[in-house]
């Protein structure tokens, strides 16, 4: 149940940071601070609330923190995100089997 509460929760403030300036400026924002601070509000909103998830998810963070560090570099290369989801999670089980 708390998964649809993030996703809710995530999808609900994306919405908003997005909707909020078109809603309260009606001119164009030439402020090339604002800009980049509104284009990325979202990106670390998302990451404030996820990293945590990530890793309380396994039970154990030296597998949770295996499975993140496999994602991170899978996703620098470039790979497909089912590649990198369904890797970070195979290492996590490998990792939790083998402990």
């Amino acid at each position: 149940m708390s998964i649809v509460i993030y996703i809710a929760v995530m999808a609900g403030v994306t919405y908003l940071v997005r909707m909020i300036p078109f809603t309260l400026m009606k001119k164009k924002i030439y402020s090339r601070f604002l800009k980049s601070f509104l284009y990325y509000i979202p990106y670390a909103v998302l990451s404030a609330m996820t990293i945590p998830a990530i890793f309380y998810s396994t039970g154990d963070v030296l597998t949770a923190l295996l499975g993140t560090v496999v994602a991170v570099i899978l996703a620098y290369i470039g790979l497909p995100l089912i590649v990198v989801a369904l890797a970070a999670s195979g290492t996590a089980l490998i990792a939790s089997l083998l402990r």
